[in-house]
């Protein structure tokens, strides 16, 4: 007879936080939840925890990310499609597609393009919260590239496979905003990096050549063509780039309002530009 769903998610919780897992109580409901097919909130409503529960905290407790186990991700008001091959969007780039919201508001038809997308959570938030938006994307990874696919299906999302270096050409000089959550970890960081990110997301997504701005360098040289004069730019870092990633577009000298901004927690998160008149 299984045990009584307090128990198992109890003894759950205290398995995950002996294996190091942030959030333990938080994730072995959800598991637990996910083993009923239920949503969370509904979990106490159940006597007791379907049969999958121990694999799933398993996996959990072996690293594994939540999101891979459940396969959906959260952000924003979006429940996205993840697994192996996409970057799992993290709740602090939220506070990025804010910018973007704000740097269009009051235009009647911006335009964004999302370069880096990933699982596009950036280009689907932007695109299913600002009506009459028109929305671009472009993932490099075809693994990734795919999952971005099933997401954006039956939306109105342009989204490419290709290099965001030369992506979308043909909206040169006409776009109101370019947002990017590019990879920007140094390779010789990566002992710092969360065992979940670490071992389960795409290196593509994470790890930049030399000082880890590589990336974020061929973003202001793309952004820089891609949008109308005035336009803006939004460009998520590492907090420890607080200083250096502005500097990348302070640097080129066709920027202005160059500035770095926190996420919710406070941390160093962003950095937003406009394209000199």
């Amino acid at each position: 007879m299984s045990r009584p769903l307090a128990v198992a998610v109890a003894e759950a919780t205290a398995r995950l936080e002996s294996a190091g897992v942030p959030s333990a109580r938080h994730d072995a409901e959800v598991l637990a939840a996910h083993s009923l097919g239920v949503d969370r909130q509904d979990l106490w409503r159940h006597a007791a925890v379907g049969e999958q529960f121990e694999a799933y905290v398993g996996r959990r407790a072996a690293r594994e990310p939540l999101q891979h186990i459940t396969g959906v991700a959260w952000f924003r008001h979006l429940t996205l499609q993840v697994g192996a091959g996409v970057f799992v969007p993290r709740p602090e780039t939220e506070v990025v597609v804010d910018a973007v919201l704000a740097a269009v508001r009051g235009l009647a038809r911006p335009r964004v393009v999302d370069l880096c997308t990933g699982s596009g959570a950036i280009a689907l938030a932007v695109a299913t919260e600002l009506a009459g938006s028109e929305v671009h994307a472009v993932e490099l990874d075809p693994a990734a590239h795919s999952w971005a696919a099933r997401n954006c299906a039956g939306t109105s999302v342009d989204l490419r496979l290709g290099d965001m270096a030369t992506a979308f050409p043909d909206l040169d000089g006409t776009v109101d905003v370019v947002v990017s959550n590019p990879p920007y970890i140094p390779h010789e960081a990566w002992e710092s990096v969360a065992v979940e990110v670490r071992d389960h997301d795409p290196e593509l997504a994470l790890y930049a050549a030399g000082d880890g701005l590589d990336t974020i360098r061929v973003v202001e040289r793309r952004a820089a063509m891609l949008l109308r004069p005035g336009g803006a730019v939004g460009v998520e870092h590492a907090d420890a780039q607080a200083e250096s990633a502005p500097a990348v577009f302070s640097a080129a000298g066709r920027w202005e309002q160059v500035r770095d901004h926190e996420d919710l927690t406070g941390r160093p998160r962003f950095l937003t530009a406009r394209l000199a008149r």
